[in-house]
């Protein structure tokens, strides 16, 4: 895996496409909602239950594809153009999530029910991985999503077989694995991880989207995103991302600190290697202020070793701080590295990002 793929001018969004029900609510209080088009391999039919006449809705005569379990008031399934008429709301964006109970996504969620990530007029369906021992902790987290009303959030699911949580997934955010503790390096975690990330290669593979984008962050992420592409050849190896966004992150906070200027003033960040202590910040390309950075910071010692160590030990400081990894600081990058890859980065700048080369 080669660490710094230079991104410019990008839009990869792909959505699926919305289904539109009638939708029955009690107490006799109905919403009319807007027939569309039948597809061609579909059939209208009334089905009758006791005293009670459903609204005609569209049935596939193609076998069902299996699905996860919706949740609560997601079960429902809105007509969008007719909730707002003058609202131009895209296309539903289905965005599958492994270890959906974990710190991480906890964090990463509710970011993106928000519109924090895709934007305000982009409509998103959460699909929820999880094993059997947390799968009652995906319903708290299912529970708590439902709370939030959040308006761009229309479909939740939750289930643990990544082939029915993947189903038509544009967007793969595999972040489920066993973390690091302390003491551990991210080798350590190899052989367990390394089978969780091949069967989620095959599932994705089987039933995702064929343009899903699939960002890892389960470590080790280079070597976990690797196995997951191989194991999914009829997905574009481009599509597949190890995430280098938190060492990037990282790196500029230092380079911050040390200049004595605010983050946003850091950029041509890169990160060489593997997302562990091996990896190499290079400060040699970066500017501050669009200013070379040895131009800046005139201590090279400091540039040459203390930089480069305090980027690759970070984390493992934070655990010995914190007792776990980062889970928020984690979350953010995911955010940053999305916002990356579905908005034109500026110009003169590039992110950093574990691809195959």
């Amino acid at each position: 895996m080669a660490l710094a793929d230079l991104h410019t001018k990008i839009d990869l969004q792909n959505s699926s496409q919305l289904s539109y029900v009638s939708t029955r609510l009690s107490y006799n209080h109905r919403i009319s909602l807007r027939p569309l088009p039948q597809p061609h391999n579909s059939r209208i039919c009334c089905s009758v239950t006791s005293k009670e006449v459903q609204a005609p809705v569209t049935v596939n005569t193609e076998e069902p594809k299996k699905k996860p379990d919706c949740y609560g008031i997601f079960c429902l399934t809105y007509d969008l153009m007719a909730g707002e008429e003058t609202k131009s709301w895209k296309k539903l964006i289905n965005i599958a999530i492994s270890g959906a109970a974990g710190m991480i996504s906890n964090h990463l969620l509710f970011k993106l029910a928000s519109g924090e990530v895709f934007g305000p007029d982009q409509p998103i369906a959460l699909k929820l991985l999880g094993s059997e021992r947390s799968f009652e902790a995906l319903e708290g987290v299912a529970m708590e999503l439902e709370d939030s009303l959040f308006p761009l959030l229309r479909e939740v699911s939750i289930g643990i077989d990544a082939y029915e949580v993947f189903q038509d997934a544009d967007w793969a955010l595999l972040i489920g694995a066993k973390p690091r503790g302390p003491g551990m390096e991210r080798a350590d975690l190899l052989d367990i991880n390394g089978q969780i990330f091949a069967e989620q290669g095959k599932a994705l593979n089987a039933v995702a989207s064929r343009n899903v984008k699939v960002i890892v962050v389960g470590n080790p992420c280079n070597t976990n995103a690797l196995i997951c592409l191989k194991n999914a050849p009829d997905i574009p190896a481009k599509n597949f991302h190890a995430l280098t966004r938190l060492d990037e992150n990282r790196a500029k906070c230092q380079l911050a600190l040390k200049a004595g200027v605010f983050y946003d003033k850091v950029s041509n960040v890169t990160i060489w290697g593997n997302h562990s202590t091996t990896q190499v910040p290079d400060f040699l390309n970066a500017k501050i202020n669009g200013i070379p950075v040895k131009e800046v910071i005139k201590d090279t010692k400091w540039l040459e070793e203390e930089f480069t160590e305090m980027v690759q030990k970070r984390g493992g400081v934070l655990i010995k701080k914190w007792g776990r990894s980062s889970a928020a600081s984690t979350a953010v990058s995911v955010v940053d590295a999305i916002r990356s890859l579905v908005t034109p980065t500026p110009e003169g700048d590039w992110i950093s990002s574990g691809v195959s080369s």
